[in-house]
């Protein structure tokens, strides 16, 4: 793979025209497909493989007025009375009144229901409370929802100033909070990290440059091919986050290597060849992980993941394709400008290499002392970097998912206030109705017993027939639960009437509804994960094993990374679960974590973590191979890496905690957990931990048993294959190339 990497290499910065053009053809292929073809969905999450989801098809089908029809949308305006009165008053029925009137003069609402009709009353029990519920018509993505909303708030502050309290429940069309500005400004501090790692600005730009343009042209591809299969609104974002830090990576380990082969005399065609055969070699190998991982998303069998998962594995294919080719051949372009101007100055003078070489290492005398007193001390700093890590894991054990937060994610919100009042005047429960599908030749002689035996079970408030088909085989029953949509109860609950599903003769009963729905996603996604970790993490050592020839060295690789997983979890429910920096982040905490994230969690953070794996510890196999002994191989690729890599993990760090400080929670929960976890993997796991192990072992480290070794392939990620055959470059080169 070396081979024929370096050959790509060479052939893209001696015809760099063409691969400009190549580029910019393409760029223009995916730019028209997306105008012309792009196509987003708002895909829901029921699942025919669950029986909820069976049973709502079958509901749906026998009872078309419960179809979703997404030009409606509902609201509730709950309004209550001031303390010690009635909202039943008569002043307060025409306060209220008032309030109903006006919100049925704003555009698109059909109908709004009056809370004391006699046929079906609103009220709260203790007649404080009213609840008008506001149906709305006509909605289509053209239409400006936000300002319907608005217009509802303000009539319920109307009503507030008129001595009721007032409240909107509900949303209506998409009201995802803006991304934050934050994220532009991660980005620009990943620019200046660039700069500062460098030295020079030409070799910053073109690694931004190169990751721009990857990420564009991966991003624009799947907007063009989503006139094929529309992807949902927020698909986008995995893929950007993802993209855009692995593109500056990828870009960052090349330039690094091809700036390393220029110091060491090489000529500049001769050093872009040895920088993609060796670095290029990593990036294929880390890259391709990242994809395997992405696209093994897919094992969990939901659309919307599965999107996910191969929208961001498109964008890190293209990326990684960007560094291979686009990049060697602005490289060729640079030439010496790559380097800093004091670097190209001391060249010109006729500096010796070395001479350089020992400055450079001065520079570098903090990381210098890190390695040295890693190996001087490994077993009490192993020991304390383990322990520092299972701290920062243990709110692990309480994590809380859901698929959705009832009442929104904002606690201090209007909605959630409207949902709490509904649920403490009419009943936790009341909100998060089950329908109970029975289902059989007698339905209609076995309603009566299917509603009493459902009435008579724990956490039941009420049950109510709710209607039969025409063709008297399938009825709908409503149960209220006592508890609230994401309770426990609610849960065992569901699971309770499945297991009498066959209790009356001759009927079968199906339990469906969001509620249900929402259970049933919440359990599939939760048993995924662990099907999907044990994937990832079998993948993971195996792949290690393939590339560093050991058997101990992948397995603390990937232990490693399960430490690093586990404080991402970890602090992320701490934060956003638990709140404990509610005052910092911008969105919403103290909420459970949307039963999405852990997964694709997993996901991404086992791709960066294998790059961080790779890019250190083959430069310590690369100097164990050349015969140095365990201490000195693992100090001398420390030395080559380590500011490459945390270059690497900040750069990382400042793109993701960018999305850590948007208003959505679901953004701002990925974001921020990916970058603890890169912190984590990166300065802890792979700075720390791996080298201290490693220095334990000894030899034994780097033992693989022969009968394996034979009948393993040979991946050479460190560029063994590739023949010293580069000349020093001429001091007259510099001239030659124009460089001052």
């Amino acid at each position: 793979m070396a081979k024929f990497l370096s050959r790509l290499g060479a052939f893209s910065a001696r015809h760099r025209a063409l691969v400009f053009a190549s580029w910019g053809l393409i760029l223009v292929i995916v730019v028209f497909g997306t105008v012309t073809g792009m196509k987003t969905s708002e895909g829901g999450f029921s699942l025919s493989s669950t029986e909820s989801g069976r049973a709502l098809e079958v509901m749906q089908k026998e009872f078309p007025a419960t179809a979703t029809d997404d030009t409606k949308g509902t609201l509730q305006l709950v309004l209550t009375a001031p303390d010690g009165q009635k909202i039943t008053g008569t002043a307060n029925r025409k306060l209220v009144a008032g309030a109903i009137a006006d919100v049925a003069k704003i555009e698109h609402v059909a109908a709004v229901a009056d809370p004391f009709a006699k046929e079906r009353p609103y009220v709260s029990a203790d007649g404080t409370t009213a609840v008008a519920t506001v149906t709305l018509t006509g909605l289509s993505d053209d239409t400006d929802t936000d300002t319907i909303y608005d217009e509802v708030l303000a009539v319920a502050e109307q009503a507030r100033d008129t001595g009721l309290g007032a409240e909107v429940g509900g949303t209506i069309g998409d009201q995802t909070p803006a991304q934050s500005p934050a994220e532009g400004i991660g980005a620009v501090i990943a620019f200046v990290i660039l700069i500062v790692t460098f030295g020079s600005l030409v070799a910053a730009g073109a690694n931004m440059l190169g990751a721009l343009i990857g990420l564009a042209t991966g991003l624009l591809g799947v907007f063009a091919l989503s006139a094929w299969h529309p992807i949902g609104s927020t698909t986008p974002t995995l893929a950007g986050m993802i993209g855009l830090a692995v593109g500056i990576d990828y870009g960052l380990f090349i330039l690094a290597r091809f700036r390393t082969e220029l110091r060491e005399g090489r000529s500049i065609n001769d050093a872009v060849a040895r920088s993609i055969g060796t670095a290029g070699s990593a990036v294929v190998f880390a890259g391709a992980t990242v994809i395997i991982a992405l696209v093994g998303l897919s094992v969990v069998r939901i659309p919307f993941i599965t999107e996910m998962g191969i929208a961001a594995a498109v964008t890190v294919a293209t990326t990684m394709l960007m560094a291979l080719t686009f990049l060697p051949a602005l490289m060729g372009a640079m030439g010496y400008r790559v380097l800093s101007r004091r670097e190209r100055r001391l060249i010109k003078q006729g500096t010796p290499l070395q001479q350089q070489a020992a400055q450079r290492g001065r520079r570098r005398s903090f990381l210098n002392g890190w390695i040295k007193v890693v190996v001087k001390a490994p077993l009490p700093i192993a020991a304390l970097a383990i322990g520092g890590l299972l701290f920062l894991s243990v709110p692990t054990m309480h994590l809380q998912t859901a698929l959705s937060t009832p009442g929104g994610e904002d606690p201090a919100g209007t909605q959630r206030a409207a949902y709490n009042l509904i649920a403490d005047k009419f009943g936790a429960g009341t909100q998060g109705a089950l329908i109970v599908l029975v289902e059989g030749n007698n339905v209609k002689t076995a309603i009566e017993q299917v509603t009493a035996e459902l009435g008579s079970l724990d956490d039941v408030a009420s049950v109510t027939a709710a209607g039969v088909n025409q063709a008297g085989t399938v009825a709908m029953v409503q149960v209220i639960p006592s508890s609230g949509p994401i309770d426990d109860a609610t849960r065992d609950l569901v699971r309770t009437i499945r297991d009498h599903a066959d209790d009356v003769s001759g009927v079968s009963l199906a339990v469906t509804g969001s509620t249900a729905v929402d259970i049933d996603t919440n359990d599939m996604l939760n048993k995924a994960l662990i099907i999907y970790l044990v994937l990832v993490v079998s993948l993971a050592f195996v792949l290690l094993v393939i590339l560093f020839r050991s058997l101990l060295v992948p397995l603390v690789g990937t232990l490693g990374f399960l430490l690093s997983l586990g404080t991402a979890f970890g602090v992320t429910v701490g934060v956003f679960q638990d709140g404990w920096a509610d005052s910092l982040i911008p969105a919403p905490a103290g909420n459970p974590i949307l039963s999405l994230l852990p997964i694709l969690i997993v996901g991404i953070l086992f791709g960066l973590a294998m790059d961080y794996q790779v890019f250190l510890v083959s430069r310590m196999h690369e100097a164990h191979s050349r015969g140095l002994d365990p201490h000195d191989a693992i100090v001398d690729g420390f030395k080559r890496t380590a500011v490459v890599v945390v270059a690497a993990a900040l750069i990382m760090v400042s793109v993701f905690a960018g999305f850590a400080l948007a208003e959505s929670p679901f953004v701002a929960a990925i974001g921020f957990a990916l970058a603890t976890g890169v912190l984590a993997d990166a300065f802890i796991v792979r700075m720390i931990l791996v080298p201290a192990v490693l220095k334990l072992l000894g030899e034994a480290a780097w033992w693989m048993p022969r009968w394996l070794d034979r009948i393993l392939p040979n991946i050479d990620a460190e560029g063994r294959a590739l023949e010293d055959t580069g000349q020093p470059a001429p001091q007259e080169a510099l001239a030659d190339a124009g460089v001052r």
